[in-house]
C-alpha cells in the first residue's frame, strides 16, 4: 500500500473563539463539509479509555448495572453537545465477561423516551437479545440474565429500538464488551487493559457551532446511510495514545450509522489481525489494509518497536494501488524506552474447517432497494420489517447454508442474532485466512453474493424472535430487517 495524500482540496479546518465566531448561525457546520477531515485542524487529544466495568459477583451470578441516561459532552473545547450514553455522558464502559460465566445486566432507562440494548454477537435466549421486543420503557428497568457461551472475542452492545435505532446510536447508547478465557489468556497475548490492550470505538459525527450533534438525515443519509466529517475514536476527537509497549493489541468495532471504513496506518506498515467479530482466528494475518464494515470488530496487534509515531487512519480507493488518506482516528506515539512485548504465537485458535457438506438446508436472502431516493424501499427478499410477521422459523441444533445477494448498487453488512457463523465463499470463491474466522456480521459488496454457514443450538422460543438485518442503522430503520424464531 502506498498512503498518498489526496489530490482533493482540503481547507485547514480551525478552531477558537475567533473561528467559532467567523461561521455564522448557530446552524452551521463547526469544520468545514467540502471533504471529511483527514485531520481536524490539528486537534490533538488524549485518547479517553472507557471505564473496565467487571460487574460483582452474588451466588455465582456476574452482575452489571447499567443506567442509559441524557448527557452533556465536550467533544471540543469550549461546546457543550448533548449527547446520550451509558453510566455516563456518551457511550458506556467496556463491560468484562468470563467464558461460561452466568451474567445478569440491570439495564435501566433513565430517558424521557423507549430503548433497547441489545448484546450484539451473543449466543443467547430471544428474551434476553435486547432487540426490538424487548423495549425498556423510561423510568424502568429491564434484567435479563444469560450464560456466556463465547470463547475470547470482542462484542459490543447499542440500541436496537424499533424505527429509533440510528438515532439512538448516534446519540451515543453503545459500548464494547469483552470476553475473556484461559485458552486465550494461556496466549501471553497484549493483554493488560488501557496499556497495551485497548478497546476503539471508531465513529464519525457532524457538530454545529452551538454544539450540537444532531440527528437529521437527508434523503441521501436515509438511502446511504447517516455520516459525519468528524472522526471520533471513543468519543475523542484528535486522539493521541502514548505507547509503552513494543506491541500494541487494538480491539477495533466499527460503531458508526452508515461508514464502511478502510483501516490501515498512514506510515502503509503492516499489522497483524489476530481476531475478528466472534473470537481468535487460527493464525494470525499479516495485512496492511482492511474494510471494516458497521456493526464489524476486528483486533489487531501492531508493531511500534521501530519507534516512530503512526496514525490509525481510514483511507479512501483512488484506483487498485493508491489510497487516499480520509479520517485519522487515532495518532500512536511510542515512548522512547518501550517494555518488550512477547511475541506473538504462530496458533492462536483451533477452528473446526467450515464444511458445507455439514449443511442439511438452504435459505436465500436477498438485500435489495427499490426506488428513487424519496420513495425507496429497503427490502430483505422483496419483504420489509414487520415486528408482527415472523420470516423465517429455524430448527434448532441443525446446520444451514444461508446465501446472501446484495442486488443493489450499494454495499451491506448484514448481521444475524444469536450466531457466529462461517463465511463459505464470495461469488463462488473461498475467502483469505482473514475471514475464516467466527463472525456475526458480513458485508456484501453491490452485486456480491456468499455463503454462510448457519447453526442455531441451546435455546429454543417459537414466539419471540431474532433478527437479521442490514447495519447500515438508516437501512435497518428503513425496513431492511427480518425475524427468524429457532425451534
Amino acid at each position: 500500500m502506498r498512503a498518498k495524500t489526496t489530490a482533493l482540496s482540503r481547507r485547514n479546518l480551525l478552531l477558537g473563539t475567533a473561528a467559532l465566531g467567523a461561521t455564522g448561525s448557530a446552524a452551521a457546520l463547526l469544520f468545514s463539509q467540502s471533504t471529511k477531515a483527514a485531520t481536524v485542524g490539528g486537534i490533538k487529544n488524549p485518547l479517553a479509555i472507557p471505564p473496565l466495568e467487571e460487574g460483582r459477583m452474588d451466588a455465582g451470578t456476574r452482575i452489571f448495572n447499567l443506567d442509559i441516561q441524557d448527557g452533556v459532552s465536550e467533544f471540543v473545547a469550549g461546546l457543550k453537545t448533548p449527547t446520550k450514553g451509558i453510566n455516563g455522558a456518551f457511550l458506556g464502559p467496556v463491560m468484562r465477561f468470563g467464558a461460561q460465566e452466568n451474567v445478569r445486566l440491570n439495564v435501566t432507562n433513565s430517558l424521557r423516551e423507549k430503548t433497547t440494548l441489545h448484546w450484539h454477537g451473543f449466543h443467547l435466549p430471544a428474551h434476553a437479545d435486547g432487540g426490538p421486543h424487548q423495549v425498556i420503557d423510561p423510568g424502568t428497568t429491564w434484567s435479563p440474565e444469560f450464560k456466556i457461551r463465547q470463547k475470547a472475542s470482542t462484542m459490543w452492545y447499542h440500541s436496537h429500538l424499533m424505527g429509533k435505532t440510528a438515532e439512538q446510536v448516534w446519540a451515543g447508547i453503545a459500548g464494547m464488551i469483552i470476553v475473556e478465557d484461559e485458552e486465550a489468556k494461556a496466549l501471553d497475548l497484549p493483554s493488560t487493559y488501557g496499556v497495551d490492550d485497548i478497546p476503539i470505538a471508531l465513529q464519525d459525527r457532524t457538530i454545529l457551532t452551538d454544539g450540537t450533534m444532531p440527528y437529521a438525515p437527508t434523503m441521501h443519509d436515509n438511502m446511504m446511510g447517516m455520516t459525519g466529517n468528524i472522526p471520533m475514536a471513543n468519543g475523542t476527537i484528535g486522539a493521541v495514545f502514548d505507547v509503552t509497549t513494543t506491541l500494541v493489541r487494538l480491539r477495533l468495532l466499527n460503531g458508526a450509522n452508515g461508514s464502511i471504513y478502510t483501516i490501515g496506518f498512514s506510515d502503509g506498515r503492516s499489522f497483524r489481525k489476530i481476531a475478528s467479530d466472534g473470537g481468535l482466528l487460527a493464525q494470525p494475518v499479516e495485512m496492511q489494509v482492511m474494510a471494516l464494515a458497521p456493526g464489524e470488530r476486528a483486533e489487531i496487534v501492531v508493531d511500534m518497536s521501530d519507534g516512530e509515531n503512526t496514525t490509525l487512519t481510514h483511507f479512501v480507493r483512488l484506483s487498485q494501488t493508491e489510497l487516499s488518506p480520509e479520517f485519522a482516528f487515532l495518532e500512536l506515539r511510542p515512548s522512547q524506552n518501550l517494555t518488550p512485548s512477547n511475541p506473538l504465537p504462530a496458533k492462536l485458535a483451533s477452528l473446526a474447517p467450515a464444511v458445507a457438506a455439514q449443511a442439511v438446508n438452504t435459505r436465500r436472502f436477498v438485500l435489495d432497494m427499490r426506488g428513487m431516493m424519496m420513495m425507496g424501499r429497503f427490502t430483505i427478499n422483496d419483504v420489509q420489517m414487520d415486528m408482527n410477521v415472523i420470516n423465517e422459523a429455524v430448527p434448532v441444533n441443525t446446520t444451514e447454508i444461508w446465501e446472501l445477494e446484495n442486488r443493489s448498487r450499494m454495499s451491506h453488512p448484514f448481521h444475524v442474532h444469536n450466531t457466529q457463523f462461517r463465511i463459505l465463499d464470495r461469488d463462488g470463491r473461498p475467502v483469505g485466512p482473514e475471514e475464516q474466522g467466527l463472525k456475526d456480521t458480513i458485508l456484501l459488496r453491490p452485486g456480491e453474493r456468499a455463503r454462510i454457514l448457519t447453526r442455531f443450538e441451546d435455546y429454543t422460543d417459537p414466539n419471540l424472535p431474532y433478527m437479521y438485518h442490514c447495519h447500515i442503522l438508516e437501512h435497518e430503520d428503513a425496513g431492511m430487517m427480518g425475524q427468524f424464531t429457532v425451534v
